[in-house]
């Protein structure tokens, strides 16, 4: 599905910006995307996270004076890879790809064969000039060591982990998560097999599924719940121990937008743990590094953005107000 350059996305909260390259690095120079058409594509638009990113690679395209072409994929991969074909078939000067799976990589391929730049936005690829991601491995070591304070360095967790091979940052913020609780809190002990959450509906997914493992390790058994890649499944899995009554488990995840800090802002929340990404800052970045390449200057293979962590719902209130989603 192409979506026109101008959409406006309904609900879309943004971080603060100016004119002047938010919250980005910006370009040597004015204008250097004038006259090129640069496509666009993202995985979908449902999630915060992935809005964020795309309204900001498609501002800050049109800030440095070039042309959006953007397509959707609604939360398909295949769909994602697939709207790739659009670029090619228009001969675009350069892509922005958000996201998606390794589906996606043949199509970067046959860009990159074509002679069209390929940016990533949290997709890593061979065939891309840069990828624009947050520091996964800090973010995760920094979520470990959330989760061992909030148990006290002892307990039994279960793990949410559909993406963790499939998707390279998925794996990186998992395993730093693992390594820092192996090294520092030995006592924390991982239950299997692993949760398998769904990519689409996540929310309630996960919310079934916790219900169900609930009944199966009742309290004392169980101690915490930790949603690996992202945040979307912990609301689910939130309901599912608040309508449980089960206040004994703890919940953590990856991400921390507005709707999941608003869930650990609320007093007593299961959920204690999570760390704040910056996505239209990755891909305002990403975008800038269209420009440069436009511009003869180096760009680094990956470009790393700091992330937030966030413990507890007084971390929560303040961050989700320094991000400018409350007031």
């Amino acid at each position: 599905m192409v979506v026109a350059a101008s959409l406006a996305l309904a609900g879309c909260s943004t971080v603060s910006s100016d004119a002047a390259a938010p919250n980005g690095d910006g370009v040597d120079a004015a204008q250097p995307l004038a006259g090129k058409t640069i496509g666009i594509a993202v995985v979908g638009t449902q999630h915060f996270w992935d809005r964020e990113a795309f309204q900001g690679a498609v501002d800050e395209v049109t800030r440095l004076g070039g042309t959006p072409l953007t397509t959707d994929g609604n939360r398909d991969n295949t769909l994602h890879a697939q709207n790739h074909d659009i670029f090619l078939a228009q001969n675009v000067d350069a892509v922005i790809t958000i996201l998606g799976d390794a589906s996606v990589d043949p199509k970067l391929q046959q860009l990159h064969d074509a002679g069209i730049p390929v940016f990533g936005v949290d997709h890593a690829s061979e065939w891309a000039v840069n990828n624009a991601q947050s520091d996964n491995e800090v973010g995760g070591t920094a979520l470990g060591k959330i989760t061992g304070d909030a148990l006290g360095g002892t307990g039994n967790v279960a793990v949410f982990n559909a993406f963790g091979t499939s998707l390279s940052f998925c794996g990186e913020r998992y395993d730093a998560w693992k390594n820092e609780l192996a090294t520092d809190y030995p006592g924390v002990k991982l239950i299997e097999p692993e949760l398998a959450e769904q990519f689409a509906n996540a929310p309630d997914d996960a919310r079934q599924q916790t219900l169900a493992l609930l009944e199966k390790y009742p309290a004392g058994t169980i101690q915490g719940i930790h949603v690996a890649c992202w945040d979307q499944p912990a609301i689910g899995v939130v309901q599912a121990i608040e309508d449980s009554g089960r206040t004994d488990v703890k919940v953590t995840a990856f991400d921390a937008g507005p709707d999941t800090l608003e869930i650990m802002s609320e007093p007593n929340s299961p959920f204690v743990g999570n760390i704040a990404q910056l996505p239209r800052k990755i891909a305002t970045i990403s975008a800038d590094n269209v420009g440069k390449y436009f511009l003869g200057e180096e760009v680094e293979k990956v470009s790393y953005v700091d992330t937030i962590p966030v413990a507890g719902p007084d971390e929560a209130t303040a961050v989700a107000k320094e991000l400018g989603y409350t007031q």
